[in-house]
This record gives structure tokens, sequence and C-alpha cells, in this order.
């Protein structure tokens, strides 16, 4: 069974989020328990199981994602990986569609190498900032929004872009706060940067402390700040350590990602499924 690392949203090794990739045959997904203790060995945000589907359906690939504790419903950056090795390794080209706990997904290639994935946009519900949360963060958030049932965050925004890069959180009591986590956003801090707004994502309830790109945040990110920036195309950077871009273009209910892939590691996993 090949196994190969991508790293997603970045066009340069070792920088963007790595997902772990593991395309599976036309007979289906072994045991969960099985999934799980790969993704856990793995150790990365997520790894990501795909195997075809019958031609003629609705989809072409059946997609799970697991984090090393937990299998999770939406999934960006596993995704981009996914569709990466698909089309560098010629299995697939142009568009594919994938069946997931969160519906149909699609991602295709475009001209320049990159990959764009169409997702559903996250509905975003504006709420009280819930006692405890600023503390828990380390900044006072100036909106509060929950970002539907798919991803299950709170969109955090605060004051400004440094404020979001120097954020170092209670992670313990971040768990209180969210069925996922907690994605905390400021605008970028001037034109010319490159980028339109800034994040960084907290996932300590299913095992990640931070995430390095988060795809799926940017479902809720997009109409987020398309609202207030009042253009539907924009670029986030997610300021992690290991940073990346993902290009947004919100389309109603749907929400475009669009990043690069690069597969830094290409394997064999030795243990029987």
């Amino acid at each position: 069974m090949r196994i190969r690392i991508v790293d997603a949203f970045t066009d340069r090794p070792f920088t963007g989020n790595p997902a772990g990739v593991l395309l599976f045959g036309p007979d289906g997904f072994p045991d969960d328990s099985r999934l799980q203790q790969i993704a856990a060995e793995l150790n990365l945000s997520e790894t990501a199981f795909a195997h075809p589907l019958p031609p003629g359906g609705a989809a072409d690939w059946a997609l799970r994602w697991f984090t090393p504790a937990t299998e999770v419903d939406m999934c960006g950056h596993a995704t981009l990986a996914t569709a990466h090795v698909l089309h560098t390794t010629a299995t697939a080209s142009g568009t594919v569609r994938f069946a997931a706990r969160c519906g149909i997904l699609t991602s295709t290639a475009q001209p320049d190498g990159s990959v764009a994935l169409d997702f559903p946009t996250a509905p975003l519900t504006p709420e009280a900032s819930p006692q405890g949360l600023a503390a828990a963060l380390g900044a006072e958030p100036v909106s509060v929004h929950d970002t539907g049932p798919h991803t299950g965050d709170l969109l955090v925004e605060v004051a400004d872009e440094a404020a979001v890069r120097g954020l170092a959180p209670d992670f313990a009591a971040l768990t209180a706060h969210s069925r996922r986590g907690v994605i905390a956003t400021a605008a970028a801090t001037g034109p010319g940067c490159g980028y339109d707004f800034v994040s960084r994502c907290f996932f300590p309830a299913v095992g990640i402390d931070e995430d390095p790109v988060t795809g799926s945040a940017h479902t809720a990110l997009a109409p987020f700040w398309s609202a207030r920036l009042g253009r539907d195309d924009l670029t986030g950077l997610q300021a992690s350590a290991r940073s990346g871009l993902v290009r947004t273009s919100l389309r109603g209910d749907r929400t475009l990602l669009t990043g690069r892939a690069v597969t830094v590691l290409d394997g064999e996993l030795l243990v029987a499924l």
C-alpha cells in the first residue's frame, strides 16, 4: 500500500500543511479502527483515505479524513493533497468528485498547476463572546460567529494582524468553547502584502493544538471577509509557523478554495490492513 505525505496550500516543501494520503482499491475502506491507527501513526493533522466508486454515480471517489484522534466531517488541505496525488500520478484528470461526510466535493486542476476545491460555504451565526473565551485565546474578541455543523468552530475576529500573530492560547481551556476549535482572524495590516486577511486555527478538541493551514476554516473566513471587504475573490494567509496561502472565491452557498501542493514523501505501508 502506497502512502504519501503531501504539503498542501504551498509550492515549497516543508511549508503549508502536511497530509497523509492513502488510495485504496475499489473494494473500499478497511475497518475504521485500522484507519484511525494509521492516522495516529502518521501523527499529522489529517490523513486522507480514498477509494474509487463505480462509474455513473454522483461521485468518482469516496473520501474520509482522520486526525490522530478522530474522524472529521470536513478537511480542505487533505482534500487538496488527495487531488494532487490523483492528478500527479495520472490516476485522474480534470474535475474529480468526492463523496464525503459533508456532501459532494469537487477538485479541478488549474492551468497554472494549482487545484481549486468546491466546498460548501459555512453558515455564520453571530453570537456573544462566551465567558472565558478571551482568557483562553489570549486576546479580546471583536466579534464571534458559529461556523455551522460541518466544522463546528468559533470564528473569532480580533483587533489586528499583530494580535493574531501574537496569540499564545491556553489549549486545554479552548476545548470548552467549540466542537472542533477556534479560528482567530483579522484584516491584513495593509495593502500590498499579498493577502487580504490573516488567521490562525486551534483545534485541541480533535488532537491538534494548532493546524498549519486549514482549508475548511476558509469556508467561513471567505464569507466573513467578503462581506467586510466588498469582494468575492480574496487571499488568506494562515500565519502559523509553517504558513500558507489560500485563495478564496465566494459563490453563494459554495466557496472555491485554490492552492498548490507538493509531495514530500512517497513510501510503502508494510503492515497488513
